[in-house]
């Protein structure tokens, strides 16, 4: 095992690049990069906090999808320029309730049976395409006099954000079967799909919360290039990690 872990540190040292990962429900992105780093401890034969890993925009938990993780000082140096990069994501939403939360975790209330056509919601989702002012839900992790929104949320804190400009490229494969609206959507960096989808359920008069989320793109990355957490390992890191 000794000879194992030295061979491991001969050869992957300086372990550097970028990790595409497929993030399972339930995991958090801290989750992710905590088992990422454990794995960059085991090759390079360290304890992991003396490992470099990180990301570059978070999931929530109930989300899926591509996480672009960064190993390496040379890397994680750069997570601020690598955060602003377009998303595309495909979304479902509920309509007839809201969440406190914007997604299943919060506590929903019922706004009323309305059941809009099939044209109306349609338009309601084109009508947010283009650059817009969105404000951001107060679970999130924008941070206010430097505390993270959703821990002063969830506090029971008052928490006021701002609108800022967000843009949403484009919003297709729309599929409509009330109570449920599913579509993709390619969107800039600092978009909020649970504020998108809240503002939405607002214009069709019926209130929506996110039902689930999967991110397909970051940037140039896409979700089909990503590795799943059991395709992580020791022995496959090094391989998969790309400049």
């Amino acid at each position: 095992m000794r000879t194992h872990r030295m061979t491991y540190a001969w050869y992957n040292y300086h372990m550097q690049g970028i990790l595409l990962v497929d993030k399972p429900m339930g995991w958090t992105s801290f989750d992710v990069v905590n088992y990422v780093r454990k794995m960059v401890a085991q090759a390079e034969g360290k304890k992991p906090k003396n490992c470099k890993v990180g990301h570059t925009g978070t999931l929530d938990p109930l989300a899926t999808g591509l996480l672009v993780l960064l190993v390496g000082k040379d890397y994680t140096r750069r997570a601020a320029d690598m955060s602003k990069h377009d998303k595309t994501y495909e979304v479902t939403m509920k309509l007839g309730e809201t969440s406190s939360t914007g997604d299943e975790e919060g506590e929903k209330t019922p706004v009323n049976s309305r059941i809009p056509g099939e044209a109306e919601v349609f338009v309601a989702l084109q009508n947010f395409t283009g650059q817009i002012m969105q404000t951001p839900p107060i679970y999130s992790a924008i941070k206010i006099n430097g505390q993270k929104a959703y821990d002063l949320a969830r506090k029971g804190r008052e928490v006021t954000l701002e609108p800022r400009p967000v843009t949403i490229y484009d919003i297709r494969n729309v599929r409509y079967d009330y109570p449920s609206v599913s579509f993709t959507c390619d969107v800039s960096s600092g978009t909020y799909i649970r504020s998108l989808v809240a503002d939405v359920g607002n214009a069709l008069k019926t209130g929506a919360y996110m039902t689930a989320l999967r991110r397909t793109r970051v940037g140039d990355f896409d979700l089909a290039q990503a590795l799943t957490l059991s395709g992580i390992s020791a022995d496959t890191l090094s391989a998969n990690l790309r400049s």
